[in-house]
């Protein structure tokens, strides 16, 4: 071969280059978007038929002016708005853009299919195993597992339109397959991907309930890309299921406490909202002053007593000796029941240990505190007899007050009534004596002759053990006289001992 003809045979200079520059942009201009994939982008010129959407890439999108078109045939976007799209096709020639595939045909169907461009499809009923879509001319199926969930109601997606993908187009389009949830499968992976690039543990994001369940709530972070608070979780409050605390559709801010993918690829976010909104504990010490008295509601029941809420998530505890000064409570459930609104006086605070002691009784008063003023001796006072025993009639003359007409005071007296009272009864009678300091009352019939000396308590001393059925556990002494009466009997009894 001649000089010549090498040269003739020999590629121009730059052209192998040159080749391999085009074919490296033809990669990159196709490579950066693959078909079916969602873009976003500006809307930078509309001409005819035509939409001209810049994506950020060398190569502007183009989509059918129809796509912009809505139910009614207006145009929902102009020139410079943003708009979603998906890519039907991408090449140095173009990108092909639709928001969703259009046009009709078994033709349509494969192109959708092979682009995984998703279809706009109504639901027309339901069929053995799923639904009947129509979808690009065409009547599809849809299996029922294929389907986006619905709360249980079958005949919830009947109806409404929405987006597909084909998943098989066989014989000549007589057996057409869509599937909603491989579409929003798809969305989530992508938008959870996106997510992912900036989400971690710890940081406060704002989300959507979007369904409600035995153990928490779930949470849409992202279009399709839920995350899940547990139900200890939900508040600082007690709720025994989660819609005590949020409802769907409920905006939400939480807190991000895990973010976990486990070996088949499923990405699990655990959440917090309780988290997101603080320790109420720190709050308590200005907020709680012991003294106060604060309305509360009833959380729980125990045998010791009741734990109310004072504040959102700070519970305190009516011990059962703070429940009445009317009688003595053997079980709180004879007094309070849960969700229960009630007052109660605060006796302690102890934030270290998050405790907070309640008095219901002393939210309502002691009935004792008065009692010399409201019953003087002398007074004639109207009651009702709550028992009769060997030791003389108990009558209750207000709650929490209760006196006694001795035995003794009956059997002398010259009113054969006063031997026939029984439970229940309407009696008039005079305060003979008070004793405020050991609680208790005696009682006389009007013209009886002046009582002896009366002894502690006015019972003549030979009573005092019929008053225990009537004492409220844990009823404070006062008075001087009182407490050393209290401390000479426990005294006297040791001894006996």
């Amino acid at each position: 071969m001649t000089t010549e003809e090498q040269r003739a045979a020999a590629p121009e200079e730059g052209s192998e280059d040159f080749a391999a520059m085009l074919a490296a942009h033809d990669e990159a201009s196709s490579g950066q978007v693959q078909p079916g994939q969602k873009v976003k982008g500006t809307i930078i010129a509309i001409t005819g038929e035509s939409v001209f959407v810049d994506v950020g890439l060398k190569e502007d999108g183009i989509m059918d002016r129809k796509d912009l078109l809505d139910a009614d045939g207006k145009e929902i976007a102009g020139q410079g708005d943003t708009v979603e799209a998906w890519v039907v096709s991408a090449s140095p020639q173009g990108i092909v853009l639709s928001r969703s595939m259009s046009g009709s045909g078994v033709a349509a169907l494969e192109e959708a299919r092979d682009a995984g461009v998703p279809v706009e499809g109504r639901v027309s009923g339901t069929c053995k195993g799923g639904y009947l879509v129509e979808v690009l001319g065409k009547t599809a199926f849809c299996p029922g597992s294929q389907m986006e969930a619905t709360g249980g109601d079958a005949e919830g997606p009947v109806g409404r339109t929405m987006q597909f993908l084909v998943t098989r187009v066989e014989n000549r389009g007589r057996n057409i397959v869509v599937s909603r949830r491989a579409l929003l499968d798809r969305e989530r992976r992508e938008n959870l991907d996106k997510l992912l690039e900036t989400l971690k543990p710890g940081d406060m994001v704002e989300g959507r309930v979007t369904r409600l369940a035995p153990f928490g709530a779930f949470v849409e972070l992202a279009p399709a890309v839920e995350g899940m608070i547990h139900l200890s979780e939900l508040s600082w409050s007690r709720v025994g299921s989660a819609d005590e605390a949020v409802s769907v559709g409920d905006p939400v801010r939480v807190k991000v406490l895990d973010i976990v993918t486990n070996e088949k690829g499923q990405t699990r976010i655990s959440l917090s909202r309780k988290q997101a909104e603080g320790d109420p504990w720190q709050d308590v010490p200005a907020r709680l002053a012991a003294g106060s008295i604060v309305q509360g509601k009833v959380r729980r029941l125990a045998p010791f007593g009741a734990f109310v809420e004072v504040l959102p998530g700070v519970e305190g505890l009516v011990h059962i000796s703070e429940m009445s000064w009317a009688k003595r409570v053997n079980k709180p459930e004879d007094v309070l029941s849960v969700g229960d609104e009630v007052s109660v006086k605060i006796k302690e605070v102890n934030p270290e240990t998050r405790r907070i002691a309640l008095s219901l009784r002393d939210a309502e008063g002691d009935p004792w505190q008065d009692a010399e003023q409201r019953f003087p001796v002398g007074a004639t006072v109207e009651g009702t007899v709550e028992s009769n025993g060997k030791f003389g009639v108990f009558v209750n003359l207000a709650p929490g007050i209760t006196g006694l007409l001795p035995a003794g005071v009956i059997k002398s007296s010259k009113k054969p009534e006063l031997g026939r009272l029984a439970k229940g009864d309407s009696v008039s009678l005079i305060i003979q004596n008070i004793d405020t300091g050991a609680r208790r009352i005696s009682l006389t019939y009007e013209g009886a002759e002046a009582a002896p000396e009366q002894g502690s308590g006015g019972q003549r001393g030979q009573g005092a053990g019929s008053w225990k059925q009537h004492a409220v556990t844990g009823a404070p002494v006062t008075g001087i006289m009182a407490q050393a009466l209290q401390k000479a009997m426990q005294k006297s009894s040791k001894e006996r001992s």
